[in-house]
């Protein structure tokens, strides 16, 4: 197969795997810009259910009852009962509430951290690959620039012609070239032959087992137009 036509094709799908990874990027970039948005609303959101609820724990609170101390009192001693307390003893009394608040905090950000070290990862891969895209057009273009300027002028004009005829939607043979450059079918036969040994995409299909067709493949022509070519061979 010739290499031009591989390197179009893997060129084309290279392309392909980079807007679809581009979409992905995108994606992920709108999924942690709501995640971030989402954790700060929670976040504002926390010093007043806190007070809220410290509020609520006072007002259910009894007042202490006053007793006159001159008098002495008959009732029975017993020990008193501490309130069942919403605090954790074990942290110097930081409310529960609190703690879970940060513990889920700090769970949130280390998910974020993550997301964002993927996307990261994801953009890095997805510069890497532009980056290949180009080198091969770059590899491409020279490939093209060697090979058509090994072309003789007449070569080069039969090659224009064939791609300027089917731009205008012309159904190419032999014979519409040769009236078109006033030369003989079996020239343009010899220099169509003498263009594809030299590796030029030309290709050649036969109509109703008689009539040869010639073409120009379409995916050269969305990446090399003819106006390009001729500019490779001015270089």
């Amino acid at each position: 197969m010739d290499p031009i036509k591989d390197a179009f094709s893997k060129v084309k799908q290279d392309i392909q795997d980079l807007k679809e990874q581009l979409e992905s990027i995108k994606f992920s970039l709108d999924y942690l810009n709501k995640s971030s948005n989402s954790n700060l609303d929670r976040q504002t959101d926390n010093p007043t259910d806190r007070q809220t609820h410290t509020s609520q724990i006072e007002t259910h609170n009894p007042s202490n009852p006053t007793y006159n101390l001159n008098e002495p009192s008959n009732m029975p001693l017993k020990a008193v009962k501490s309130p069942i307390s919403s605090f954790s003893t074990g942290n110097r009394g930081v409310p529960t509430d609190r703690q879970t608040d940060r513990q889920t905090d700090r769970h949130m950000n280390s998910l974020e951290n993550s997301k964002k070290n993927d996307f990261q990862a994801d953009n890095i891969s997805s510069i890497d690959q532009v980056s290949q895209v180009l080198e091969s057009l770059d590899s491409i273009k020279k490939e093209l620039r060697y090979k058509f300027k090994r072309l003789t002028s007449q070569e080069m004009l039969i090659f224009s012609t064939i791609y300027q005829l089917e731009e205008e939607h012309f159904t190419v043979d032999y014979s519409i070239i040769a009236n078109k450059l006033t030369l003989s079918e079996s020239s343009i036969r010899d220099y169509t032959l003498k263009l594809i040994k030299k590796g030029i995409p030309i290709q050649k299909t036969k109509e109703n087992n008689k009539k040869i067709v010639l073409s120009i493949p379409s995916d050269f022509k969305k990446i090399a137009s003819l106006s390009t070519i001729l500019q490779l061979r001015e270089l």
